[in-house]
C-alpha cells in the first residue's frame, strides 16, 4: 500500500490542478463533438448538452442583451461550466464507490488486505490527531479532552450532521453571493441585484399566491 501511495502521489496532485481539470474538460467536450456522430448514446448527450446550453443563453437573453461576440462566449463557457459540473458529480460517485469498495475489503478481509487498509487509515487519523493533542492543556486528562471533542461518550459524533453542515454551506455561500452582487450592482455598471430580481419574478412569481 505504501509503495502504491507513492506512486500515486504525483498523479493526484495532477489531477487535482485545475489546468489540468480544464483541459480534460475541454478534451471531453471536443471528444463528445467528434464522435457524437458515431455512437447512439454520444448523440444523445450532445443534443442534450446543447439543448441545455441553448436554453440557459435564451434565459439570459431575456434579462441582458447578448450581442455578437458574447453569443459564442457565453454558449462556450456555459458548456465547459455544465461538464465540469457533470464530470464533477461522476467523479464523486465514484470516489464514494470507491470508499465503500475499500470499506468492505476491509471488512470481509478480502485478498488479506485489512491490515494493510486499518494501517493507512491508522496514519491518516495519527497525523489529523496530532494537531487536536498538541492544544489539549496538561491539566485536562486524555481521555476527558477527547471525550469532549473528540467522540463524546454517547456516541455521537461531536460535529453538527450533514443536512445541517450543508444548510451552513449554502447559507455561507448566499451571502457570500449576495454582497458580490450588492457591491456590482453598486460599483459597476452591471445590475447584478436587477436581473436576480427578474429572475425571480420569472421562477417564483407563478407559484406565488396572488390577491
Amino acid at each position: 500500500m505504501g509503495l502504491i501511495r507513492l506512486i500515486a502521489a504525483p498523479i493526484r496532485s495532477i489531477l487535482r490542478s485545475r489546468l489540468f481539470q480544464l483541459a480534460a474538460v475541454v478534451t471531453v467536450i471536443l471528444a463528445l463533438d467528434r464522435y457524437s456522430f458515431d455512437y447512439p448514446a454520444l448523440r444523445t448527450l450532445a443534443e442534450g448538452l446543447h439543448k441545455l446550453v441553448t436554453a440557459s443563453v435564451q434565459l439570459c437573453s431575456d434579462f441582458f442583451r447578448i450581442g455578437i461576440l458574447t453569443d459564442p462566449v457565453l454558449q462556450t463557457g456555459l458548456t465547459i461550466v455544465y461538464v465540469y459540473v457533470i464530470c464533477l458529480l461522476v467523479f464523486l460517485f465514484l470516489r464514494f464507490l470507491l470508499t465503500r469498495i475499500i470499506d468492505l475489503i476491509g471488512w470481509s478481509n478480502f485478498f488479506g488486505l485489512r491490515n494493510a487498509i486499518a494501517r493507512e487509515r491508522g496514519i491518516a487519523a495519527y497525523r489529523a490527531w496530532v494537531p487536536f493533542e498538541r492544544i489539549r492543556p496538561t491539566e485536562i486528562p486524555q481521555q476527558q479532552w477527547e471525550e469532549a471533542f473528540a467522540w463524546p461518550p454517547d456516541n455521537r459524533p461531536p460535529y453538527p450532521s450533514l443536512p445541517l453542515r450543508v444548510l451552513r454551506a449554502l447559507l455561507g455561500y448566499v451571502i457570500v453571493l449576495g454582497a458580490a452582487a450588492a457591491l456590482l450592482q453598486v460599483y459597476t455598471p452591471f445590475p447584478v441585484l436587477t436581473w436576480l430580481d427578474n429572475w425571480g419574478k420569472v421562477w417564483v412569481g407563478p407559484w406565488l399566491p396572488t390577491q
